[in-house]
């Protein structure tokens, strides 16, 4: 019998032992994924509420909205959770570079072999 958060119309994100789901940005109008990131509750809640992206800083121990220093806000058209709740994907329109290296993309880099290469 599947879990009713699989099948059923109740928001009941499933955080890992952290604390967290992972979350990924993509450009409503390319498709593009821009980024990777991690949400706990207070970062969703704020997302939802907002309509900004906002995400928890692993290494900074903190929330943080993207864009809050460089301007290059997500802005979010759309919400979606996987079946199992653990993971949540942001459509959003971009103001900017979405990685902080200033790239479109933190997806920038394709492995060939045991190196890296630009994506064109």
């Amino acid at each position: 019998m599947p879990d009713s958060r699989d099948t059923g119309l109740t928001l009941d994100p499933n955080y890992d032992a952290n604390g967290l789901v992972t979350a990924v940005a993509t450009d409503r109008a390319s498709g593009e994924l821009l980024m990777l990131a991690h949400m706990n509750a207070e970062a969703l809640a704020a997302t939802i509420a907002t309509r900004e992206a906002h995400f928890w800083s692993r290494s900074r121990a903190k929330l943080w909205k993207k864009g809050e220093t460089s301007g290059h806000i997500l802005h979010v058209a759309d919400i979606r959770i996987d079946c199992d709740q653990d993971a949540v994907w942001l459509i959003v329109d971009p103001a900017g570079p979405a990685c902080h290296t200033g790239q479109r993309s933190c997806f920038y880099r394709r492995i060939e072999g045991d190196g890296l290469s630009p994506v064109e």
